[in-house]
């Protein structure tokens, strides 16, 4: 598919919606997400007890809200083979859009890092056996991720390094293996740094993310963060390359789809 025949819609490639801080009013924001002009959402998995809740939206919701599956590395415990069998499990039941979310980070417990990193391997494998992309986060910890992902890396191993904020060093580095940097709230940041990276790189490898209800974009930093919210992180990307929202949309929609396997390239 050509990128001009895409219809002119927003995707989120990474949001919680499943969450519990949308339970008052789930469906009221559902309809803003729509009338805000995203057309997918695609739902990172976090701990086997978020599965219940990712797939009652997915059932809810129609073909607006994707599930991943996969065991975020900050709920990575001594346990964590165990949640892993389960998820295993559901991969081999029913398909799933990536491996997500899964990664490393030194941010919250440094303690569980050589954990993380079996983890991290062991659902690395699963994607490459089923041809799946991964959603990786690596809060703290992106060279490390990088460096995991490189040595790894079989020549078919795609994904997003999703909330990307690293260096234009780090985003070269990621895009040479082929992967897309996930764009979200932190592009709006004064001092988010992104205004030195975007530029130079432009939107070939970028994806659209809100993590909500998580980092919410300028003017609603600090409150929920909702999908709705993505025209203000897609104005800004528009802003710092030059081009309409309308272009942001296209090119960005077209890397996610394209990622997700939902059109050929």
């Amino acid at each position: 598919m050509e990128i001009e025949k895409l219809p002119m819609k927003l995707i989120d490639t990474h949001a919680h919606i499943y969450s519990t801080k949308f339970d008052a009013d789930r469906d009221q924001i559902i309809e803003e997400i729509k009338a805000a002009g995203v057309s997918r959402i695609y739902m990172p998995n976090v701990d086997v007890d978020t599965i219940d809740r990712m797939l009652d939206c997915e059932s809810r919701y129609g073909d607006l809200c994707i599930p991943m599956m996969g065991l975020h590395p900050c709920d990575v415990k001594e346990d964590f083979e165990v949640q892993l069998r389960v998820m295993e499990g559901w991969l081999n039941r029913r398909q799933f859009a990536a491996i997500g979310e899964i990664g490393t980070d030194l941010y919250w417990d440094k303690t569980t890092f050589d954990l993380q990193k079996e983890a991290l391997e062991i659902q690395v494998e699963w994607a490459k056996e089923r041809q799946l992309p991964i959603v990786l986060h690596c809060r703290e910890s992106i060279d490390q991720t990088i460096e995991l992902i490189e040595k790894w890396h079989d020549g078919k191993l795609r994904g997003i390094f999703h909330c990307f904020t690293g260096t234009l060093d780090q985003a070269n580095r990621i895009i040479e293996m082929g992967f897309l940097l996930g764009i979200g709230g932190v592009v709006t940041y004064k001092n988010g740094g992104l205004d030195q990276v975007i530029p130079p790189i432009g939107l070939k490898s970028l994806v659209l993310e809100t993590d909500a209800p998580y980092l919410a974009p300028v003017p609603y930093r600090g409150k929920r963060n909702t999908p709705a919210y993505l025209p203000e992180i897609a104005q800004k990307v528009g802003d710092l390359v030059n081009q309409p929202i309308e272009k942001v949309a296209e090119i960005t929609s077209f890397n996610a789809l394209n990622l997700f396997k939902e059109i050929e390239a």
